[in-house]
């Protein structure tokens, strides 16, 4: 069994912002030594997450009305006393920091609409980390 570590760097340049990795993490996996498998990828960062569904913009759109009026900016939150950003925190608890795909034929083993995406939840930010791992044969 191998296992390699490698880390993606992305700035994005607004509040709420999806950002389709599906290429990227292939791309990483296609220059490994690994053909099967699984791979993880997880967001260091706790007003982020990383998620797989259809990159189809509507949908997109969709998810950042149902956030938005699931969390409000319209209350108050104990949080936003230290740095201004509870509603980010709290739509990151909704979804996840990581997620786990298979590897097959030195590929994603996604469904046919499936992408994988990088969400920001308190942008514009610099240098968000991704660490992607990938292990198998």
């Amino acid at each position: 069994m191998l296992i390699e570590n490698i880390e993606i760097n992305l700035d994005t340049n607004k509040t709420f912002e999806i950002i389709d990795i599906t290429s990227k993490i292939n791309e990483i996996i296609a220059n490994s030594n690994i053909s099967n498998g699984i791979v993880n990828i997880f967001s260091k960062h706790s007003t982020s997450a990383i998620c797989v569904n259809e990159n189809e913009e509507g949908l997109l759109e969709d998810l950042e009305f149902v956030l938005s009026n699931i969390i409000s900016n319209k209350f108050s939150y104990k949080h936003d006393n230290i740095d201004n950003n509870a509603e980010s925190h709290l739509k990151s608890f909704l979804l996840s920091s990581s997620e786990s795909v298979p590897i097959s034929n030195n590929k994603l083993n996604l469904g046919t609409w499936q992408s994988v995406f990088f969400i920001e939840l308190d942008g514009p930010r610099h240098n968000r980390i991704i660490n992607i791992t990938v292990i198998g044969e």
